[in-house]
């Protein structure tokens, strides 16, 4: 991803268009003024509490996405801390995205992504995201795939819930496994820095088990899907 692209995000001044629909907490579409581009703002203040989560899902959001840089991958908007209208939040670039298209739609008819699908369910399984509905992944109008919503992952404790199991059982290649093998013993500073040290821990574990068995999960049980699946 572009460096001068970050660096517009981490210095934007921004614009509150409107608020997503169907958001549980505080969505909300900027404009990023000076630019052609829009964002997408989520607020400290505009979360709502959860009793499995300490507040500051946003830093999760920063966190998905610099995993997703770390790991080479790029699956995940440019995504950066910012100071926008209603305090300290997240700022994640809008992408432009089909949206007749979701992770169902993107399985059945597009082969060409799925090793990008098989490297979405590493990095949620990394990350833990326990909350990958199949709407969460978008298909950008410039053909790549795209993963959103980030804010409910790195839990210390292991609850992945995610749509993505369509390749359980499957051989993560060696050059994947290299991306990540380093991190069980330390994980980059860009990302351990905006999680906890229960967090970063908990992740290490997680890639120990990825570097260990060297396959993707299958699941244990329903609750390990996400509901609604869209």
């Amino acid at each position: 991803m572009s460096a001068d692209l970050v660096t517009v995000l981490e210095q934007a001044t921004i614009r509150v268009i409107g608020r997503m629909p169907n958001s549980s907490n505080a969505t909300l579409l900027v404009e990023i003024c000076g630019t052609d581009l829009r964002g997408i703002y989520k607020p400290l203040a505009g979360e709502r509490p959860l009793w499995d989560f300490d507040p500051g899902l946003y830093l999760h959001e920063v966190a998905a996405w610099r995993l997703s840089e770390a790991l080479g991958w790029g699956l995940v908007p440019p995504t950066v801390v910012c100071q926008g209208p209603h305090g300290e939040g997240s700022l994640q670039l809008f992408v432009e995205f089909n949206g007749s298209e979701h992770y169902f739609t993107l399985l059945e008819n597009h082969p060409d992504l799925h090793d990008d699908l098989r490297r979405m369910a590493i990095l949620d399984i990394i990350a833990n995201n326990t909350d990958r509905k199949g709407g969460h992944v978008l298909l950008g109008l410039d053909g790549r795939l795209w993963g959103i919503d980030h804010g409910v992952c790195f839990s210390p404790e292991f609850k992945l819930r995610t749509v993505i199991w369509d390749f359980a059982g499957e051989t993560i290649p060696d050059e994947w496994i290299a991306a990540f093998e380093p991190w069980t013993e330390s994980v980059p500073d860009t990302i351990a820095e905006v999680l906890t040290h229960d967090e970063v821990e908990a992740m290490r574990e997680r890639i120990g088990w990825l570097v260990d068995n060297r396959v993707l999960p299958a699941p244990e049980s329903r609750y390990q899907y996400p509901w609604p699946v869209l």
